[in-house]
Parts: structure tokens; C-alpha cells; sequence
């Protein structure tokens, strides 16, 4: 053996492939029973392991090393082609007043605590300093997956990683957050995109036009609507723009557009804004039923592939199921993969909720 090299590092566990180290990663997020790191390596030893995840025993070494190599950024293209297969395939189907919806993304975040020696990750300091991973979503509004995804420290602006993701002739919903910069408005029009933002209540009016309010409009909450222009000061006025004032009984949002009444009544603009809950159930979903709360590595590139990896795995259990799963659908697959279920018995028992989903789905229909 020459100097300077170590009988460990020809130990054949620690010749990692990438895709036994990505597998190993996607085993863990789905699987019931491992959550660390050290309990993969443990289990990568199994027979049925080195069969169907990786290709061999790992060491923790290894593993942990991994995380440095393996760039995330392949991982987000991967996801980028997976969630173009998933829209691809529902772009049919969808009829009646949102046909003409189908480039609609609601854009949000969300935020993950992170232990305080991840320091790479702070966010904020309210006492003792509290760090966080951001993931910014675009969710398609029809086919309710992600469609754009960014993983950033959590100090990273809303707004300025939904700028990047950016699309000509793309529609967007977003909430308070995303309609305080009244310099966006011009922008967005310029690229030809569509958009359906909340105003703060202390936003800065100037009235043109009061529009009229048709019966349909009052059916979903619409108290007023009207052409104006916002900002207090020349330097922050924004382009001519159409608000609409919805009450949801609980309180009254004032949404901005830049659509006139032709191309998105106001009662279409209430109803797209209330979907935009729709990315609050993703998020929550991703964290509770997909059960992506534990790290598996602490570095910047480690955690970006927990998070991609995550993302992948709900596209592909949605390409294959054509809807997102839900706590029954995962619950028969974690038993799967712990050997507790044939692939006969998970294909059944998904085909079986997927009947209950569909038939809670046509009841709740009008």
C-alpha cells in the first residue's frame, strides 16, 4: 500500500455511486423505520437493500462525503423535466371557466428551523439567532403540482427568487408579501404576464373608475371593483391597474390585477385568489405526509438535496398515480417497502383510494 493511503479508503464501502447514494437518500425520506444518517449506512448492509437501493454496503463516511460531490442543480433539472411530464399529462380535461387558466402559478414559500450549527442557513435573530432553509415554490393552479423550485437560506427574499422564475406570458397569484413592490406591476405587464396579488389594507389608493358589480361577482364575496393607480409618491406609482374588494365574511382582501373585465371578471379574480390555499396544502403535505423533517446531511448542497429529492419523489408518486398521495397511499407504500405488502397488494390498495378520492371529489361538486 503506498504512503499516505489508509486501509480504510479501499474499503469497497466507501466506492459510492451517485445513484446509490441518491437512492439511499430516497429510501430514507420515504421509508417509516431509518431517519438519520447513520441508520441508512446501517441498513444499506441488508440483502433486499443492495438489491433495490443501492449497490452495496456504505460506510458513514462515505455518505456524508457524498453530499459535497453531488451537485444539486442536476437534481433541479430533473425535477424541472419530471414536472413538465406531469403537466403534459393533465393538460387535457380541464373545462368551463378556468380552460383559459392553464399557465397560472401560485408562488410562495416555505421555512424549515434548522439547528443552530447551520450556520450557512440563518434567517434572523429575534434573541438567539434562528436559522432556516427556504424552499420557494411556482405551484400549477390546475394540475396542483410544482412546476419552479428554489432552495435558498431562509434570509433569501420572497420576491427576488420569484423574479428569476419569471416566464413571458405566465399568470401569477401571490399573496401580501409578493404586492408590496408596486415596481413589479410595470414588469410583469412588460413580459406580456398575468397577475392576481393581495394589497395590504394600508396601500396607497388613487380611485379612476368604480366598475360595476354583476350578480355573478356578488355570488363570490365581490364588494367593489375599480381602475386605479397606486403609490403615494411619483417614484412608487404603479401602472394602471384593476383592484377588486372581496369579503370572506372573516375580513375584506383587496386584490390588484392587471387584466381588464374582458380577459378575468372580478368574480374569476376572487376565485383564483382563493385558490391560492392550494400551495399552503402542498407545503403542508410535504412536511407531514411526506414526512421531510428530519436531515439526513447539514451542509448547504446536503440539505438542497434532501429538498429536490423530496420534490421528485412527490412528482413521481403524482405521475404515476395522477394525484398527489394521500396519508393511505403512503402509509401502503412505507408498508411495501418494509416487506409488509406485495407490489400487488400496494397496487390495489392505491387503486382503492383513489376510488374513495375521486368519489369525495364528485360530491363535493355542485
Amino acid at each position: 500500500m503506498s504512503k499516505g493511503v489508509t486501509g480504510s479508503f479501499a474499503d469497497g464501502r466507501r466506492k459510492l455511486s451517485m445513484e446509490s447514494y441518491l437512492g439511499l437518500f430516497l429510501f430514507g425520506l420515504l421509508n417509516p423505520v431509518v431517519r438519520t444518517m447513520r441508520g441508512l449506512c446501517e441498513a444499506s448492509d441488508l440483502e433486499r437493500m443492495g438489491r433495490d437501493v443501492c449497490e452495496r454496503p456504505v460506510s458513514l463516511g462515505s455518505f456524508s462525503e457524498a453530499q459535497a460531490v453531488v451537485d444539486p442543480e442536476l437534481l433541479k433539472a430533473v425535477f424541472e423535466d419530471l414536472a413538465s411530464e406531469v403537466n403534459a399529462g393533465k393538460s387535457q380535461g380541464h373545462e368551463g371557466k378556468f380552460a383559459q387558466a392553464m399557465h397560472w402559478q401560485i408562488v410562495d414559500s416555505t421555512l424549515w428551523e434548522v439547528l443552530p450549527r447551520m450556520r450557512w442557513a440563518f434567517w434572523r435573530k429575534q434573541g438567539p439567532a434562528q436559522n432556516a432553509v427556504r424552499l420557494h415554490v411556482g405551484l400549477h393552479l390546475l394540475n396542483d403540482h410544482p412546476v419552479t423550485a428554489e432552495v435558498t437560506e431562509g434570509k433569501v427574499c420572497e420576491r427576488k427568487a420569484w423574479r428569476k422564475k419569471w416566464e413571458p406570458g405566465a399568470g401569477y397569484i401571490g399573496d401580501r408579501y409578493f404586492g408590496e413592490d408596486y415596481k413589479i406591476f410595470q414588469e410583469l405587464d412588460d413580459l406580456g404576464c398575468s397577475f392576481v396579488l393581495r394589497l395590504r389594507e394600508s396601500a396607497s389608493l388613487e380611485i379612476e373608475q368604480e366598475l360595476a358589480i354583476t350578480a355573478a361577482d356578488a355570488r363570490a364575496g365581490v364588494i367593489r371593483s375599480a381602475w386605479a393607480y397606486l403609490g403615494c409618491k411619483k417614484k412608487y406609482r404603479s401602472l394602471r391597474v384593476r383592484l377588486v374588494w372581496v369579503d370572506t365574511g372573516k375580513e375584506t382582501l383587496i386584490l390588484v390585477t392587471n387584466q381588464d373585465e374582458s380577459q378575468l371578471g372580478a368574480e374569476l379574480v376572487a376565485e383564483l385568489y382563493r385558490r391560492r390555499w392550494q400551495v399552503e396544502l402542498f407545503f403542508r403535505w410535504i412536511k407531514c405526509i411526506l414526512g421531510n423533517r428530519h436531515w439526513l446531511a447539514e451542509s448547504q448542497q446536503g440539505v438542497s438535496l434532501q429538498i429536490y429529492l423530496a420534490l421528485i419523489g412527490a412528482l413521481l408518486l403524482q405521475l404515476h398515480g395522477n394525484v398527489r398521495p394521500s396519508k393511505r397511499m403512503m402509509e401502503r407504500l412505507q408498508l411495501y417497502l418494509m416487506g409488509m405488502a406485495t407490489l400487488e397488494e400496494l397496487s390495489a390498495g392505491i387503486e382503492r383510494e383513489m376510488a374513495r378520492i375521486q368519489k369525495r371529489a364528485k360530491t363535493k361538486k355542485p
